[in-house]
């Protein structure tokens, strides 16, 4: 082959037959870059051979797509090592976006972590760690592989490191600094010069304190980057460099002595990676926790034995042995015992669940009080809590569209701070006739003040600890994207049944007519007690709830829609609607009609109960509202908000329900697959378009809304179709959802306007701006120092979000 070509074989989804593949092979093969292109139905491939100057395989890729077909990806979220600041980065972003195999590389600098897709075909993890240690930085595992202990442990031993450094720094420097400000007693008597002193001194403390930042600045140059690595060991060279000149009298005088300000400096470069870095290891602190739930261990019964072995051990099909104040070890069914097991720390509902025989547990919950036996159905990554943490996980190492405001930002600022270090310097020197001494000050100050670290840790230090806090209050943002849409929502869209509703009709009303209540509803359950109709299930239940004794029934039958009767007590009752009572000779009495009229105004459906020869009383059965449902709509509204509801009921009892809950705009005799076009015509309108569902019934109206919320979830976190997902069957979720939303968005344009503020304000003053009107200049120690604080301000503006609590939750248990 020749070297101007590649070849790329990529896995195809989508094709149903030959002539699929044939219009995809037409459709590559269409490209003025493609060489050849063979698609093998068979096998669902695609083989490619390409001009790499060109084309990329993201190129191909959208010709699949665009032909209506999918590239089938692997993807994987690895921990990075070594990346200070966001021009790391992006040196490893770009390292790994380059890889031929890799389509969309993803590298969060909060939480250091890359998220990679690529096709396993074309590039291996071997590779992807070779990409990243060729890069100059650490390859620290998948991060699947890395335990909750090991990253602690490796967090710690860097925090050590990094303290270890700038205190053996600063316990040097300051000494020499006050030293050379106040002067020594005798120093004059030394039979060698105070430049040399200083150098013997300092030398070894400066390699092992600077020594980081120099091997990350060679391995950043090796790979053509530019990081603030680079930045840095140039000023504290130029210090170091200048005064090894100046002690040996070659070009520069004994006057540049920056020994103790090299040495000071790179100790304050120092502190501030180690208070970025131990701010930074609290933003992923959900993740943690989540993973810290995970029992190690489970006890087995094997061979009418009980063992305990590792969880990853467990197999599908175990029988387990869970004791009261254990953790559940992985997904499953009671088949034994019964217990209460609190659920709060996967669903935030604080009140334990009662378990029984035939109902399913989730790993990682707590058993109370009782013995289990479970069943083993879903281990290792099958598990809710681990669907729930690749879910947080991958949303925290998504990036909201405002993070491209720093990443442009940060791409031009290195070369722009070279350029202002420079133009300083020569302006001071050569036109301003300054000291060669004080334009090298300037110099260094320009050089170690300027931070895109701030710039880059403004977006996704507060999506990692927003959506981390989301996860604790059981609001799992699937993407930053989500975020911020979510902050310029302008309408939300309820579906009204299972939503704004429970989602089964209940009994709301019995009303006697010249017997008590309790008696026809006594008849009413004796008779619905044998139909499977959710109208006779509503009647029975309110029944039973309500402690009604209910008499034997017999000769049971149904008219098709219209009713039912039995023989209860040797009387026949009749149920039904109003047509059906009155073909059976009873009159229905004005007194009825109106009580009728009412309830049906109300939205709620009247079922008449009848004897033989008189009406005895009438049951009314609605689908009732949730208890959350009229104050979640209230506070949306209180958002600023419009809400809107879509259902298939006609506009009466529609209407009835919308006036119930406070909703004025109402879409009735909707039908479930028209839910989508109502959403997209909200759209047109432009509307910022929010829809609320259960994520079952509802995927099409959830994708096409510019954010999908879909609620109660429960167990079910795997909900493609939407972009948050409420684990719990709560409106005020969903209300939580965008008031958190919000809150993070505001949060990450707070952090931009600090970061963008700092350097604008600090880089003009190290320039030497307020030198000539004021006399002010910025010493290289307290640039370094202000530099360091810089990026602690933005990560603890985001680690505030830890303790936020939306309005619409505070006070709700």
């Amino acid at each position: 082959m020749p070297d101007e070509k590649r070849r790329a074989e990529l896995k195809i989804s989508g094709m149903h037959c030959a002539s699929c593949a044939l219009n995809l092979e037409r459709a590559l093969q269409g490209r003025d870059d493609v060489y050849d292109a063979r698609v093998n139905f068979a096998t669902g491939t695609a083989t490619v051979e390409y001009d790499p100057e060109r084309a990329t395989l993201a190129d191909l890729e959208q010709v699949v797509s665009g032909a209506g077909y999918a590239v089938v990806h692997s993807e994987v979220t690895i921990r990075v090592g070594g990346m200070h600041c966001a021009s790391c980065a992006r040196v490893v972003e770009t390292a790994l976006a380059d890889l031929e195999g890799v389509s969309e590389a993803t590298v969060n600098l909060a939480t250091e972590t890359a998220r990679i897709i690529y096709n396993p075909d074309l590039v291996t993890t071997s590779e992807i760690r070779a990409t990243v240690e060729g890069a100059g930085y650490q390859y620290l595992g998948l991060a699947e592989e890395v335990s909750g202990d090991t990253e602690a442990r490796m967090h710690e031993e860097d925090l050590r490191d990094k303290f270890r450094r700038f205190t053996i720094g600063l316990a040097v420097s300051i000494p020499l600094f006050f030293y050379m400000i106040l002067g020594m007693p005798g120093a004059g008597a030394l039979p060698v010069s105070v430049n040399l002193v200083m150098l013997i001194i300092t030398l070894p403390f400066f390699i092992y304190v600077s020594a980081p930042i120099f091997r990350a600045a060679v391995a950043a140059l090796r790979n053509r980057s530019l990081t603030m690595d680079v930045m840095y060991a140039m000023g504290i060279g130029v210090a170091y460099g200048a005064s090894l000149l100046g002690t040996f009298e070659i070009v520069l005088t004994p006057a540049f002595n920056f020994f103790d300000t090299a040495v000071m400096l790179a100790s304050f470069l120092t502190l501030g990676r180690y208070l970025e870095t131990r701010a930074k290891g609290r933003t992923s602190d959900a993740i943690k926790n989540l993973i810290g739930l995970r029992p190690r261990t489970a006890t087995v019964i094997r061979d009418g034995g009980e063992v305990e072995v590792a969880i990853e051990e467990v197999v599908v099909g175990d029988i387990l042995l869970v004791r009261p104040g254990e953790k559940v070890p992985v997904d499953g069914m009671v088949v034994g015992g019964e217990s209460s097991v609190d659920e709060s720390m996967i669903t935030g509902e604080p009140i334990p669940v009662g378990k029984r025989e035939g109902d399913e547990v989730v790993g990682g919950t707590l058993n109370v009080n009782g013995v289990l036996r479970v069943r083993a159905e879903k281990i290792g990554k099958d598990m809710v809590l681990s669907q729930i943490i690749r879910l947080v996980r991958d949303a925290q190492g998504s990036k909201p569209p405002v993070e491209r405001i720093a990443d442009v930002a940060v791409s031009y600022f290195i070369p722009v701070v070279l350029t202002i270090a420079t133009v300083a310097f020569l302006v001071w020197y050569l036109v301003l006739g300054a000291e060669l001494l004080f334009a090298l000050t300037v110099l260094i100050s320009v050089l170690v003040v300027a931070c895109p670290c701030a710039l880059g840790l403004a977006t996704p230090t507060a999506v990692t600890v927003g959506i981390g806090r989301g996860a604790e209050l059981g609001v799992l943002i699937r993407n930053g994207e989500a975020l911020e849409i979510s902050e310029s929502l302008t309408s939300v869209v309820f579906d009204k049944t299972g939503t704004l509703t429970l989602g089964r009709p209940d009994v709301t009303d019995v009303i006697a007519f010249g017997m008590p209540e309790d008696r026809v509803l006594a008849l009413a359950a004796s008779v619905e007690k044998n139909s499977e109709h959710p109208l006779a299930a509503a009647v029975v239940r309110r029944a039973e709830g309500d402690g009604v004794a209910v008499p034997v029934s017999e000769r049971f039958r149904a008219f098709g829609g219209r009713g039912v009767s039995a023989v209860v007590e040797g009387e026949e009752i009749l149920i039904g609607n109003r047509p059906f009572i009155e073909e059976r000779g009873v009159t229905v009495p004005e007194e009825a009609e109106r009580e009728m009229a009412a309830l049906q105004d109300k939205g709620k459906t009247a079922v008449l109960i009848a004897t033989s020869d008189r009406l005895a009383g009438i049951v009314a059965v609605a689908d009732t509202l949730k208890p959350t449902t009229k104050g979640a709509v209230a506070d949306l509204k209180r958002m600023g908000v419009a809400v809107t509801m879509i259902t298939g009921d006609n506009e009466r009892t529609a209407n009835a329900i919308a006036r119930e809950i406070g909703i004025e705009d109402v879409h009735a005799g909707v039908l479930p697959e028209d839910k989508a076009r109502e959403v997209k015509s909200l759209q047109e309108r432009g509307e910022v378009v929010a829809f609320v569902g259960d994520g079952i019934n509802d995927a099409p109206a959830l994708a096409q809304a510019d954010v999908g919320i879909a609620i109660g979830s429960g167990t079910d976190v795997a909900i493609e179709s939407a972009d948050i997902v409420l684990i719990r069957d709560d409106l005020v979720d969903a209300v939580a959802g965008i008031e958190l939303s919000r809150k993070v968005m505001s949060r990450i344009k707070q952090n931009l306007f600090w970061a963008f503020a700092y350097n604008s304000a600090l880089i003009p003053l190290a320039a030497g701006v307020l030198y000539i009107p004021f006399g002010i200049t910025f010493q290289p120690e307290l640039a370094g120092l202000a530099m360091a604080l810089s990026s602690v301000t933005v990560v603890s503006l985001s680690l505030m979000l830890k303790t936020y609590t939306p309005p619409a939750k505070r006070g709700v248990a």
